[in-house]
């Protein structure tokens, strides 16, 4: 007897749930299509929550290997890319309780601005592409200093874009609840990044008449 043909998706592409009943069913390969297609994502969002690449790197391994033992516990009412984004954030939680003793988390790649954060589109000069630097490492120092609930609301929603219905569903609130919640980290970043913008706009004008 041939085996049932996935289900596809408008595009023609095998649909998150039908993948996981394959693997339930024992096809293992399915599994494979599953992390090629947001292996990518989850390593982005955990990038963002510990500021490391080589941990990112081996969490983003251990939240698929935890979702592949637990996929029976996988219900199809969520998002598989909710579900194991909830994993993710549960690793990284652990992680960084154990490394709260760190005075600073290494930083190697930089990342993008926030969206209401953004700079102009004109390619900056020498000096001005410095300053930007120096900002973006302050905004990315101020972030690593937040509370995890603020700081999982800045990672989803200002750097990487998810949208407020899947920002609810990692926090298990409504989309209403979830704009709360970022409107929260937000002043709380801000509160964080006063103090250091003018600090470093103190020690400018320091250098400026020495």
């Amino acid at each position: 007897m041939d085996a049932a043909i996935p289900k596809q998706d408008a595009m023609g592409a095998t649909t998150d749930e039908a993948l996981i009943q394959a693997v339930r069913e024992g096809d293992f390969q399915a599994y494979e299509v599953l992390y090629e297609r947001h292996r990518l994502a989850v390593y982005r969002f955990i990038y963002q929550m510990v500021q490391r690449q080589e941990e990112a790197e081996d969490i983003t391994q251990e939240a698929f290997v935890r979702a592949f033992t637990n996929l029976h516990k996988f219900q199809a009412k969520a998002r598989f890319s909710t579900w194991i984004t909830r994993i993710a954030l549960n690793l990284c939680t652990d992680r960084i309780r154990m490394s709260q003793r760190r005075s600073n988390l290494e930083q190697k790649e930089a990342q993008g601005g926030l969206e209401w954060m953004t700079m102009a589109n004109a390619a900056p000069s020498p000096v001005e592409k410095i300053e930007q630097e120096r900002r973006a490492k302050i905004v990315r120092d101020a972030i690593a200093q937040l509370p995890e609930h603020h700081r999982t609301a800045i990672v989803m929603r200002d750097l990487e874009g998810k949208d407020y219905e899947e920002i609810g569903e990692v926090f298990g609130c409504s989309n209403g609840g979830a704009k709360l919640r970022v409107l929260r980290a937000r002043r709380a970043l801000r509160k964080i990044l006063e103090p250091l913008l003018e600090e470093g706009m103190a020690n400018e004008v320091s250098n400026d008449e020495a």
